[in-house]
């Protein structure tokens, strides 16, 4: 059974409590004829959100291409399953013990046997030609098949979920590609499982040094590097650390897994969830830009995206104390995987400070702090946070904070350019909430609050950080799930394709990390 939502509204204080009976009696169904446009019975209409000239450029862009042959359920998954085929062809023919920045030299099984049967090793410029054309289609056809679905194509959502289960199935077994992360995960759960502490000891400091089975995985950029990431990450890594002794090739592998996990968990809570479960899988399980980035690339931040989606299905349910303190619990625990989900903690408490639950708010936030403060000072303590002082001062090329950064350094000096970064660190927190608010009074005001908070947040951050990376768009992505068609679909397809062509090696070495290290 489905789990039922009572989702607040983002409508004047008179007109919440009709909103929110309307939201009760509305079906999905019904969703789906308030869209439809008069003058086509079977077409979808996206509803009218206010732009400017760029907006309504695109507008027209998208009309265009949204009536192409391309937009037929066919072509539109034939570019799709290509994209992904391409990506997954390149992980394929990675060889160890060679490796390049966006594929640490590690074989798994299909890799291994993609090897055996003689696969040829693909030249570099090769790789990433591939690369790059791969991730275009893969972005044309998410458009497509979305457009598709506009255009009244509805295929069944469990299939769409179970064609989602099994690509997934197979991409964690193939060498990860787009970033050798997986490969510094791998080394942080091998430090902890020896008993050290992974955001003071280095990956080069495993012992061996550079020697190290795990060590020899991560990236020479960042074995100098402790982790980043909270004490829920760094248990995870740990466990398969643990399973994987000194094979660190099957503590990839596990970490693949996991991710693949999370992912298709985040998925079945949609499905489950969706008042459009079509439109949602759509976007998240059958979506080739996040099958390459969160699943081929085992990132942590499929996780993420499970216990926010997880969190804010709760926060739409009818009030309860053990409700709001598991919602508490949940911001807690996704804070302990990542610091940044705090931004996923402010989205559910833009929606209590909306309905002045004042009572919820309090257990609520309290919870988060009990569960997020227990995490980190029970684990590796406060130092676990000290490696993101340094972290938040680096910038990632190409983007609008390096270009700033270059005319600093040239016209300044290299030490105005590292004050400039700390700098940066101050500026882009306001000016990310400056943007997130223009994104959430772009959207309907009869969406639900947490929804549209949490994605325009999640989005603004994308954006404006100077360390951005596709798979940092994960939440962004599982919130717009949930959300009716709306324009900022495709701006977030836009910028996640962008973030995938730009930086599918992950920030090396055509983009280096710019700023103090930790």
């Amino acid at each position: 059974m489905a789990v039922s939502v009572d989702p607040p509204q983002r409508g004047s204080s008179e007109g919440r409590a009709g909103d929110r009976a309307k939201d009760r009696t509305a079906t999905s169904a019904e969703d789906q004829a308030a869209t439809t446009a008069p003058s086509a019975p079977g077409k979808l209409a996206e509803p009218p959100i206010p732009g400017g000239r760029v907006e309504a450029l695109m507008g027209r862009l998208i009309r265009v291409l949204s009536h192409s042959p391309l937009a037929r359920p066919l072509p539109a998954v034939t570019l799709s399953a290509l994209g992904l085929a391409g990506v997954a062809f390149v992980g394929l023919c990675a060889t160890a013990p060679h490796s390049s920045a966006d594929t640490p030299p590690v074989l798994l099984p299909l890799t291994d046997l993609a090897r055996n049967l003689g696969t040829p090793h693909l030249p570099d410029v090769v790789a990433d030609t591939l690369m790059y054309v791969s991730l275009l289609l893969c972005c044309l056809g998410l458009a497509m098949m979305l457009w598709a679905n506009s255009h009244g194509w509805t295929p069944s959502p469990r299939k769409v979920f179970a064609a989602g289960a099994a690509t997934v199935a197979v991409l964690v077994n193939i060498t990860p590609v787009g970033s050798g992360d997986v490969a510094s995960y791998a080394a942080y759960g091998r430090i902890a499982a020896l008993g050290l502490n992974p955001y003071t000891v280095t990956p080069i400091g495993l012992p061996g040094g550079a020697h190290n089975p795990y060590a020899a995985l991560v990236n020479p950029l960042w074995r100098t590097t402790p982790s980043v990431y909270g004490p829920v990450s760094t248990w995870m890594q740990m466990l398969a650390a643990y399973l994987a002794g000194e094979r660190a090739w099957l503590a990839v592998w596990i970490l693949m897994m996991m991710a693949g996990a999370a992912f298709l968990g985040a998925g079945y809570v949609l499905l489950r969830t969706a008042a459009n479960p079509v439109r949602a899988c759509l976007l998240w399980v059958a979506n080739p830009i996040l099958l390459v980035e969160l699943v081929l690339g085992g990132h942590l931040d499929a996780l993420l995206a499970l216990v926010a989606i997880s969190a804010i299905t709760l926060a739409r349910r009818r009030v309860s104390f053990a409700n709001d303190a598991l919602i508490g619990c949940l911001a807690g625990v996704a804070v302990a995987v990542k610091v940044t989900a705090a931004l996923l903690a402010l989205g559910i408490a833009i929606q209590l400070l909306h309905d002045r639950a004042w009572a919820r708010l309090a257990r609520a936030a309290t919870a988060a702090v009990v569960t997020t403060a227990a995490l980190y000072l029970l684990t590796w303590g406060i130092g676990a946070l000290k490696p993101l002082a340094g972290e938040s001062k680096f910038v990632l090329s190409p983007s609008v904070w390096r270009l700033i950064q270059e005319i600093v350094l040239h016209v300044w000096g290299l030490h105005a350019q590292n004050e400039a970064a700390t700098v940066f660190s101050f500026a882009w927190p306001p000016l990310t909430l400056a943007l997130a608010w223009y994104l959430y009074n772009r959207l309907s005001p009869d969406v639900p609050t947490v929804l549209a908070a949490t994605c325009a947040l999640w989005f603004a951050w994308v954006i404006v950080a100077p360390w951005s990376l596709p798979w940092y768009a994960s939440i962004a992505w599982v919130t717009l799930a949930l959300l009716p068609r709306n324009s900022l679909t495709r701006w977030l397809t836009i910028v996640t394709g962008g973030l995938s062509l730009l930086h599918f090696n992950g920030g090396f070495p055509t983009n280096p990390k710019v700023g103090p290290t930790p």
